[in-house]
């Protein structure tokens, strides 16, 4: 049977970085500001924050106000919280006292998606609900994540995975009913197209990639984004959800804008194109493949209208489309969005009693 409470919906939080804080920020500086999260009642009883160290409180709730001030201060939870905890994420997802397990985790390539997988698995055999703004557990683990969510009769959100906020997954799940998805392709990644639009401008990789890392779109190691990791975990998910697929980004055939030169980009340029990382899925036959790969876009290609750190995706059914979706130069509020689209999305079902289905199961 799932595991169903009234408001407030409690949530154990793993991870606490710049989607944590954005986060925390929405839902105590600045909650006046958005009327439309009224409905939303939280209550973060533990959270899981690595480096900066750990709060629980399963009975009055953390005071997620001032986890936040102490973090901008300094840089971590103080000693001196009353909340502060020794505890291991894996321990809270498997013994604290929640509703929704929410995961902030940075993806790992290298170890294929873990530990945010076993967090995420330790939450759903409980009977809990869990939403992932990490990348790993749906790109390497949805099937098996899928399955068991379904036979707890629990929820697995993972809205902010692809495209931030934009409502990717909600569409598929809301508005393509009775169709079957056939293919996806779009341009996935902020930081590549980011900075191969700065290439076009006569600017070098390095340099690029610097400004990128300077106005926080990329990472202070940008490889997983250079080198097409991030963009195959994205069409992973996509392939996965969409379109029925067991692949992970190991399968996909991949390859990034690593050692491209401003002299290719300008060539490519002067000839009426664009270079862009193009993530696609399709099918062969009964099995769905994949490839992230630079290619020529023409002039006239609506993803030549993608510039900056914007992300567009076209997905192809076969009832409806192509249906094109595009994101423009997204910021924190947009991935802090997704999660908190899930949220009320799982507060909803929750009050309900109607269990949120997975996208497959409903396309």
């Amino acid at each position: 049977m799932s595991y169903k409470k009234t408001k407030p919906l409690r949530a154990l939080f793993i991870g606490f970085g710049h989607v944590g804080q954005q986060i925390a920020k929405i839902l105590t500086r600045e909650r006046d500001n958005f009327p439309g999260l009224a409905s939303l009642d939280l209550k973060t009883i533990a959270i899981i924050g690595r480096s900066k160290g750990n709060l629980v409180n399963e009975k009055e709730g953390v005071d997620l106000r001032k986890a936040l001030d102490e973090v901008e201060e300094m840089k971590t939870f103080s000693s001196s919280n009353p909340d502060r905890r020794d505890i291991s994420a894996l321990e809270a997802a498997r013994s604290l006292d929640y509703d929704v397990l929410i995961e902030l985790s940075n993806l790992s390539i290298e170890n294929r998606g873990e530990p945010a997988i076993s967090h995420i698995r330790s939450a759903l055999e409980r009977g809990r609900h869990a939403i992932t703004a990490n990348k790993g557990p749906v790109a390497f683990a949805y099937s098996e994540l899928k399955g068991l969510a379904e036979k707890m009769e629990t929820s697995l959100l993972y809205e902010t995975t692809v495209m931030d906020g934009a409502p990717v997954f909600n569409m598929a799940r809301c508005c393509l009913k009775g169709c079957t998805v056939k293919g996806i392709e779009g341009i996935l990644n902020s930081t590549t197209n980011f900075v191969l639009s700065m290439m076009e401008e006569g600017q070098c990789m390095d340099d690029a990639v610097k400004e990128a890392q300077k106005i926080g779109i990329a990472e202070a190691d940008p490889n997983y984004d250079l080198e097409g990791w991030d963009s195959s975990a994205k069409i992973s998910i996509l392939a996965n959800a969409l379109m029925g697929a067991s692949i992970s980004p190991i399968h996909v055939d991949r390859k990034g804008i690593a050692g491209l030169s401003t002299e290719d980009v300008e060539k490519t340029l002067n000839s009426g194109k664009r270079l862009k990382l193009i993530c696609k899925a399709w099918l062969a036959g009964k099995d769905v493949r994949a490839s992230v790969k630079l290619e020529e876009i023409p002039s006239r290609h609506h993803f030549n209208l993608v510039m900056g750190s914007g992300s567009v995706i076209t997905i192809e059914t076969d009832l409806m489309g192509p249906i094109v979706l595009t994101q423009q130069n997204p910021t924190l509020y947009d991935t802090a969005y997704g999660v908190l689209s899930d949220l009320m999305t799982l507060s909803s079902t929750m009050e309900t009693g109607v269990q949120t289905d997975s996208i497959n199961s409903l396309l």
